[in-house]
């Protein structure tokens, strides 16, 4: 399946403001590079420092971005590292950041990536290859609670404890069927006929404890944040309610002003809001693009500008 890139006109539409005069936007998490063409297509004057730790994806949005020549500038790193990337291209600040959060159309087809429950392949799950830490050790080498504690976390799955003694009692598990057939058999037979299939959220969460998603996104935030200029926006697409909860936390915590008491005749606390919610709500797709795209039933964006602070703010 041809990875179709989720929400693309509204990404568009919502940072485009920022970059349709010129100046550097950043996709932190390139993929093929869909959203980030559209917007050079768009912001004829704007360049693209884009990231990604996949190196199939990068070769793809490579030749993908090809047309857009000296615009284009993409790295190998991990999204939290986008501080890091940018302070080594000697760049202070950028117009825009955007997160697509989640795995890609193609990163789920390839069967040898082992992402998929739907398809036999080696339990992988890693978007960076290189890294040691791969789906078959946390399967098969965590402790029983160690295990179910990862489910339970980051899949919100009542059943995790049945599921985590099933997976410890057929160990070693080698492949992604027989481990998707595993966690079928532990959930109670009335549960798996509604809710989709029953090895979903087992995935999610080793996906998620594979390549620490949601501490590389709480480290990132930041990062993509301070990177900005005034005027500068901010996008997160997210796929599920634990990333969507810390992007929503993180956007208010830093779209507030003062936080003292009301009773206090003058503020004390020196706190001032670095963040305009340009999204009030989360974005979601249109039933046509659902239908279309399947996949991107579940998606939720949020965009936020970067204000002006003075010198102290230092959060």
């Amino acid at each position: 399946m041809e990875h179709e890139p989720v929400l693309a006109g509204e990404v568009v539409e919502l940072l485009l403001p920022a970059v349709e005069h010129g100046g550097v936007f950043v996709d932190v998490t390139l993929g093929r590079g869909g959203h980030a063409s559209a917007l050079l297509e768009r912001a004829p004057e704007a360049e693209l420092v884009g990231i990604d730790r996949d190196p199939e994806a990068l070769e793809a949005s490579r030749a993908h971005l090809s047309p857009y020549g000296s615009r284009v500038r993409l790295f190998r790193d991990d999204f939290k590292n986008v501080a890091a990337v940018l302070e080594r291209l000697g760049i202070a600040s950028v117009r825009g950041v955007l997160f697509d959060l989640g795995v890609s159309s193609p990163q789920l087809d390839s069967e040898g990536r082992g992402f998929s429950f739907r398809a036999r392949g080696p339990l992988d799950m890693r978007m960076d290859p290189a890294q040691e830490l791969s789906a078959h050790e946390v399967v098969n080498d965590y402790g029983r609670r160690e295990l179910a504690s990862v489910i339970r976390r980051y899949g919100e799955e009542r059943f995790a404890g049945r599921i985590a003694s099933a997976i410890v009692a057929r160990r070693p598990v080698e492949d992604t069927v027989d481990l998707a057939e595993i966690i079928k058999e532990a959930i109670p037979a009335a549960t798996r006929r509604t809710g989709g299939h029953p090895a979903k959220r087992t995935f999610q969460a080793l996906r998620i404890e594979v390549n620490n998603e949601l501490g590389a996104l709480e480290t990132a935030l930041p990062g993509g944040v301070a990177a900005l200029s005034p005027g500068g926006r901010l996008g997160v697409l997210s796929y599920h309610s634990l990333e969507d909860r810390i992007v929503k936390t993180y956007f208010a915590d830093q779209s507030k002003g003062c936080v003292c008491p009301p009773s206090f005749p003058v503020c004390r606390c020196s706190a001032e809001a670095r963040l305009r919610l340009v999204t009030r709500r989360a974005i979601t797709p249109t039933e046509d693009e659902v239908t279309r795209n399947p996949r991107a039933r579940s998606a939720r964006l949020r965009v936020a500008e970067r204000l002006q602070v003075s010198q102290g703010d230092r959060r």
